[in-house]
């Protein structure tokens, strides 16, 4: 369930997911919520484009670390690729 940033208090967060748009964000806002995984979402910008670069605002949603791979399998399971520190 989306939850506030109080829930977590002051524990630090995994980045799972940047939706660029909104349909894609309420997808998986229905989809993590299915599953019954605790998430937040915030804003936040990102620099997007091939040939001609912006900063846009997504979606970041992030999970506590003991749900980072079952929110993982969750995303794969569906179709989406989750966020990968290593290669965003």
């Amino acid at each position: 369930m989306r939850q506030p940033a109080e829930f977590f208090d002051e524990q630090e967060l995994d980045l799972i997911y940047v939706a660029k748009k909104l349909d894609e964000a309420l997808r998986l806002e229905k989809l993590l919520d299915q599953a019954g995984l605790d998430y937040l979402v915030e804003p936040d910008k990102y620099k997007g484009g091939v040939i001609f670069q912006s900063e846009r605002i997504g979606a970041f949603f992030y999970v506590a670390p003991e749900h980072t791979e079952s929110a993982r399998e969750t995303l794969a399971g569906a179709g989406y690729k989750a966020y990968d520190v290593e290669n965003p």
